[in-house]
Formats: structure tokens, C-alpha cells, sequence
């Protein structure tokens, strides 16, 4: 049983952490707010302020944040997704309160100055455009923007040029101001370090600050209604993906949804599209389902990329492997084998020690609940072919699936 600790300053900060088995730190502060909790008219400010967040503070210029860490081989980055924007370091033990100290200074006290949010924003569409010459990735926006009209989980994270060039000092004050308070915020840890040290540094650096004005609640999810479209690109291949809404984070059905994404068009050489697209067919390169929960929704998909002549036939190839799988119940043997190649899957990604730490934060920071392994293994072991179909016939079901294709 893995042994955690946590705990919350009177200023509602909170803390976990973890022992580690290396001497390599990996820290964090997990804001909970992302791209979903922009104004209408703020769109890609929360991934703006990520990456200016990095351009001064109260104590530090751009250079010392910059070398802070990598002078002593350590490594600091951040992300921004629709509902979070997360800072985090990488650092030898001997300096991860070097580490603890910049974070909690980007993160809490960062000035935005206008000079160097400008030279940002250039970068920032510089992004942009690399995006949009990229259809395999660009299909993947288009495509929630499709699943959740109207509502901000499908907006784009990065935005958009023209509003990005109009953004001043004031709003990321404005933003961060809101979200970036104790409150919302997590001190994640995942070190062989003294957690009576890890609560001691984060009073030193976050004691004093504002709890913050309670959030904005999320806009409700609208009712779904799947599209088909499809757009000219001029690209060589044709990229599709087609895929339904799925469930959130808090739905006991979404074990059952990943371990079936797995067996559809998960990483594996055995997966069921890469074996009817690729393996038998030979119609693409690349052939895979993906499933992803949201707090409160979720999405699952399917994406390949073909010759423009094989769209429809891959497309007949894909729903017919969906309606097997509805119609069908996987044999118990069948479930167990992919069962067990699924929580292998699990292990070993865990022992990747930065996304393990990720991970940890992200479940603590959303659901205030332990990242437990063993525990996810084992809802996964007790799922049964009647459960997988169940499960199919509601995601997979023809008639709600959603459809892009990009000629």
C-alpha cells in the first residue's frame, strides 16, 4: 500500500506528497483552471498566461528564471488543457527547494511585464501556425469543438492571433488574480523528502497568500447532438476521426470505456484497428482510438489517416469492429487477456516518475482523492464481458457518433 501524505494550509492551499525511490524531486504547483474557464471573450488566455508567467517577477527577471534550475541541471516547464495549467520542476534533492521557491514565485508573483508579453505572443502564434500545418493534430480541436458546441470545453487552447496581439499587462493580472489564489491551487511533491519540510516550505511560500474569491462554476454540458463534416485541407492523405461523448472522471463506467479503448485502438500491435486497418488491409499508418475524461463529461474518439480513395472503406472497417463489439459480448477469456495487458500497460507507465507525479497531482487537485495504483488495477480485474458491452452499446452506437474528415 502506497503511503501518502497531504495537507491543507488555513488559506485553503493544499499539499501532497509521496516518497519517491530516486534522488531526482519532482514538483508542482497544479492551478485548476484552464482554457474551459476563459470569458467568452479571454480565448487562449489561460495557455497566454502559462507561458508569460515565466517573464519576470516581483523578484526575479527573465534570465534568473531561466537559469534558476538549469544551472544546476534541474528542469522546469508547465502545460495548459481545458481545465487546468500546471508548473512543474524536475531537480536533484540536494536543490528542490531552489525548486519549491521559483515555482511559487512564477506561479504567485509573476508581473506580466508588457515588453516580454510581447516578444511572447509572437512565439505563442508561432505555435499556432506549426498547429494548424499539422492536420493529425489539428482534426483533434476541430473534432471537440464539434462534440461540445457551444460550451468551453470546445474552445482551443492556444487561441487565436489576433486576439492574442490585443492582451496587455491587466489581463493576465486579471486572470491569474482570479485562479492563481491558494485556494485553487495544489503543492504536489513527489521525493524522497521530509514531508514536515515540504509543509513548512509551503507556508513559508504560500502561507501568507489570499485564499481567493470562491471559483465561477462551470457552465453546464448541452445536450449532444453528433455532426458530420468535412473540410478541404490540400493535404496528401485524408484524416478522419469519428467518436461520441464519454464519461467523467467520477463515472464508474469509464474503466470499463478504457479498458474497451484499449482493445480497439489502444497503443498495442494487437489492437483491433491497427490489426483491420493496418495489418490485414495495409490502408494506413497510423489507426487509434483514444478516451479521455473531463470532470464532468468526457470524449472517446477514433482517428486514422488513409489515402483520400480509402476514407469510406476504412470507415466501413472501423463501424463494423464498433458493432461487433456492441452487438457481440467479448468471451471471458478474451476480457482477461486484454485485461491483463492493459494494467501491464498501467504499471509500467507508472514507473515513469514525472508522469507518475503528474498524475498524482491531477487526481488529488480534482478530486481530492489518492492516485492508488493497485487500486485501478483492480476495478479493472473485475470487469466483466457484460460490462464492457454495456458500455459499447452506449459509446459506440452508430447513431451518435460524430464525424470529421479532412480531404
Amino acid at each position: 500500500m502506497t503511503t501518502y501524505n497531504e495537507h491543507i494550509l488555513p488559506n485553503g492551499l493544499r499539499i501532497i506528497h509521496e516518497a519517491s525511490p530516486t534522488d531526482t524531486v519532482y514538483c508542482g504547483l497544479f492551478v485548476n483552471a484552464g482554457t474551459r474557464d476563459e470569458e467568452a471573450a479571454d480565448l487562449g488566455l489561460a495557455h497566454f498566461c502559462e507561458h508569460t508567467s515565466f517573464k519576470g517577477t516581483e523578484r526575479r527577471r527573465v534570465w534568473h528564471i531561466r537559469n534558476g534550475l538549469e544551472l544546476v541541471g534541474g528542469d522546469l516547464n508547465a502545460y495548459t488543457n481545458k481545465e487546468a495549467t500546471v508548473f512543474y520542476a524536475s531537480v536533484g534533492r540536494a536543490d528542490w527547494v531552489r525548486a519549491a521557491d521559483l515555482l511559487f514565485d512564477i506561479v504567485f508573483h509573476s508581473t506580466y511585464p508588457q515588453a516580454e508579453l510581447e516578444k511572447e505572443t509572437e512565439v505563442i502564434i508561432d505555435e499556432i501556425d506549426s498547429y494548424n500545418d499539422s492536420p493529425a493534430e489539428l482534426i483533434f480541436d476541430e473534432f471537440e469543438e464539434m462534440v461540445f458546441r457551444g460550451h468551453e470545453l470546445g474552445r482551443s487552447i492556444l487561441g487565436r492571433a489576433e486576439r492574442l496581439r490585443t492582451y496587455r499587462t491587466e489581463d493576465a493580472l486579471r486572470f491569474t488574480g482570479r485562479y492563481y489564489c491558494a485556494s485553487n491551487v495544489t503543492f504536489f511533491v513527489y521525493g524522497r523528502v521530509d514531508f514536515r519540510q515540504v509543509v513548512r516550505l509551503a507556508r513559508k511560500y504560500g502561507g501568507a497568500l489570499p485564499a481567493g474569491a470562491p471559483r465561477k462554476q462551470r457552465t453546464p454540458l448541452p445536450d449532444y447532438r453528433p455532426e458530420r463534416r468535412e473540410a478541404m485541407h490540400g493535404t496528401h492523405q485524408a484524416h478522419v476521426m469519428m467518436g461520441n461523448r464519454g464519461y467523467s472522471s467520477d463515472d464508474p463506467r469509464r474503466t470499463a470505456l478504457f479498458l474497451l479503448n484499449n482493445i480497439l485502438g489502444g497503443p498495442g500491435m494487437n489492437s483491433l484497428l491497427n490489426v483491420q486497418l493496418r495489418e490485414k488491409n495495409g490502408l494506413v499508418y497510423t489507426a487509434e482510438s483514444t478516451a479521455f475524461s473531463y470532470t464532468d463529461t468526457g470524449v472517446w474518439s477514433v482517428y486514422y489517416g488513409c489515402d483520400e480513395a480509402d476514407v469510406n472503406r476504412c470507415r466501413d472497417l472501423v463501424l463494423r469492429q464498433l458493432r461487433r463489439l456492441r452487438e457481440h459480448p467479448l468471451s471471458a477469456a478474451q476480457v482477461r487477456r486484454a485485461q491483463k495487458q492493459l494494467t501491464g500497460q498501467i504499471r509500467i507507465a507508472s514507473d515513469s516518475f514525472e508522469s507518475y507525479a503528474l498524475a498524482m497531482a491531477k487526481t488529488y487537485a480534482q478530486t481530492g482523492r489518492h492516485r492508488d495504483v493497485d487500486a485501478i488495477c483492480r476495478n479493472l480485474m473485475a470487469l466483466t464481458p457484460d460490462d464492457l458491452q454495456a458500455v459499447a452499446q452506449d459509446v459506440f452506437a452508430e447513431d451518435k457518433l460524430t464525424m470529421l474528415v479532412y480531404r
